[in-house]
Formats: C-alpha cells, sequence, structure tokens
C-alpha cells in the first residue's frame, strides 16, 4: 500500500464525528500503519438552524462545503450519513463505498410517554423532516408537530427542556452516540416509514483517485449498497428530493428486493404506500417501478406543490 495518509472531511456535529472516526478506525484495522486525519466542516446546514430545511435547500446543504473540499483536493475523502446524500452527485466524484448498515427506523424520545399511543391530544412532537412530520399527523392528526432542528444533542436538551412531548430521531445515530436509554419506542414501518438511505454510511472520493477507492474497498457492504440502489432509484424518479416527504425501505430476502415506499401530503392528509419485488440483480429496477405506481396514484400532484419541476 503506498497511501500513508488519509484526510476524512467530515461535519463537525458529535455524530458526524463518531462516522468519520469509525471510517478511519476501520481503515486502520485493514491498513494498522495507515495515519487518519480528519477535517472538521461547519456545512451551512450545521450554521442556519433557524429555518426549516425545506424552505433553504434541503439536505444537500450538509455535505456542499465537503464535496468542495474533494474538489479542490484538500481531503480525500468525505464521510456521510446517505440519507443526507443528494442524488445527483456534483462532476468528477462518486460513492464507490457504503458501509454495512445500522438499524433504518425511526424511533421516538419523550421524557414522561413510553409510545406514540401514550401521548395526549395534542402533543407537542419535534421534528425537522416532511417525511416524519406527514406521517406522524397521518397517524395522529391532533398531534402539534413542530419543526425542530440542531443536532442530536441539541434536540433532546429542547426536549428535556420541556419545549416538546416527544421528538422524533433516527434509531441508527441514537445508537452511535450511545443513546439507546433514552428510546421510548422503535417506531414500525406500518407508522413510519424510514428516510431513503437511513442508517447507512456512504464514502465519496473523486472518480479519478483509483488509488484511494482501492483503499477503501475492503469496508464496502455489497448487500447495503443493493438496497441503496433501489432507494435511491425511487428518490430519484420522485425528482431527487431529500427533504421532500418521501420514504423507501429496501429488504433483501435470497435473490429478491422487496421495496416498500411512501409519498405524503406534509399535512398527513394524503398518504399513498405500496410495495414491489424485484430482482437484486437489477436494484434500481423496483425503485422506479415503485414511483411510477405511486405517481399514477396521485404522487405527483403532492409532489409538484412542493417542487418545482
Amino acid at each position: 500500500m503506498s497511501v500513508k495518509l488519509i484526510r476524512i472531511a467530515t461535519r463537525e456535529s458529535p455524530l458526524a464525528l463518531w462516522q468519520a472516526e469509525h471510517v478511519g478506525c476501520e481503515l486502520k484495522k485493514v491498513y494498522p500503519n495507515l495515519t487518519v486525519e480528519l477535517i472538521g466542516i461547519k456545512t451551512q446546514g450545521d450554521i442556519i438552524l433557524d429555518t426549516p430545511l425545506s424552505t433553504v435547500g434541503g439536505k444537500g446543504l450538509f455535505i456542499k462545503e465537503l464535496e468542495q473540499t474533494l474538489l479542490n483536493g484538500t481531503a480525500d475523502i468525505a464521510v456521510h450519513s446517505m440519507k443526507d446524500v443528494t442524488i445527483d452527485l456534483p462532476e468528477g466524484l462518486e460513492l464507490p463505498v457504503i458501509l454495512k448498515r445500522e438499524d433504518p427506523r425511526d424511533v421516538l424520545i419523550s421524557n414522561h410517554f413510553q409510545c406514540l399511543d401514550d401521548l395526549p391530544q395534542g402533543a407537542r412532537i419535534g421534528t425537522s423532516s416532511l417525511r416524519r412530520q406527514s406521517q406522524l399527523r397521518a397517524y395522529r392528526p391532533d398531534f402539534s408537530v413542530i419543526n425542530l432542528r440542531g443536532n442530536v444533542g441539541t434536540r433532546l436538551r429542547k426536549l428535556d427542556n420541556n419545549e416538546f412531548d416527544a421528538i422524533v430521531l433516527a434509531a441508527a445515530g441514537i445508537s452511535r452516540l450511545k443513546l439507546e436509554d433514552r428510546i421510548s419506542e422503535y417506531l414500525h414501518a406500518d407508522i413510519m416509514i424510514s428516510a431513503v438511505g437511513q442508517g447507512a454510511i456512504g464514502i465519496e472520493t473523486r472518480q479519478d483517485d483509483q488509488e484511494i477507492i482501492d483503499l477503501l474497498k475492503p469496508l464496502h457492504d455489497s448487500i447495503t449498497a443493493t438496497q441503496l440502489l433501489a432507494e435511491r432509484a425511487f428518490s430519484r424518479r420522485l425528482y431527487g428530493g431529500c427533504q421532500l416527504p418521501i420514504g423507501a425501505y429496501a429488504e433483501i430476502t435470497g435473490n429478491n428486493i422487496i421495496l416498500s415506499g411512501l409519498v405524503a401530503s406534509v399535512d398527513g392528509e394524503r398518504v399513498l404506500k405500496d410495495m414491489v419485488r424485484g430482482d437484486i440483480k437489477q436494484p434500481e429496477k423496483p425503485g422506479t417501478e415503485l414511483a411510477e405506481i405511486l405517481l399514477d396514484n396521485g404522487a405527483d400532484e403532492i409532489l409538484r406543490e412542493l417542487v418545482d419541476v
């Protein structure tokens, strides 16, 4: 191995740093003499906290500055939560490695209630995700769903200060930060279909940096990568918006992919769900097929209200 140093671009939130450090540790298991350097970046998504993501550019705001470090050569790789990664990458960049996925579900966290059904009428629930907002309102129209931005620690502090009765976060992030004791309920897919790519970590590189790409190959998980191909094909056909009220999760059973997907209006009054099966050798096909089914059933009308297409 000729590479002696690898520079990892990462956001500076505790969860993002954990993910970057995890990638570094996994690489050092394979290459004990490798030196890992973290390059912390404060992105626009971390700075703009008083405005819903859907109105300021979506989750792509969390990765643009990281991608710039790759393009200008100041970093070798960037580590991302795959649910934050835009469908179309900048020219010259790619995602050659996807790590093994953790729990893709969402979780309810509350200091006084054990599950969604225990929450009182008009309960205040915090989340910044339109996907979560729409499904919560569909399940319980009485909920007062309030925008909540910030890293995991910030959101938990606001819950502890009684600004909310409950908040909804990704199970994987809570697990990675060793905060499982805060979880009140794991939300079943019947209630909450997860975000595209949720629970998976991706590594972005320059397309022409074959030496780095080869170095990363031992970290790649083909099963998770196949799941994400299906989920991201679904998202791509639905205008590619990671901040739209859409969700998808692909399961692999034998040689089959079972893809569940959702499009919902933000007010929760219209919820379109379906499921398709496909062959793992053509993982993008069920994603596109499922998107077409939902578009035919009215998803186009819902999404056109939120995006300029």
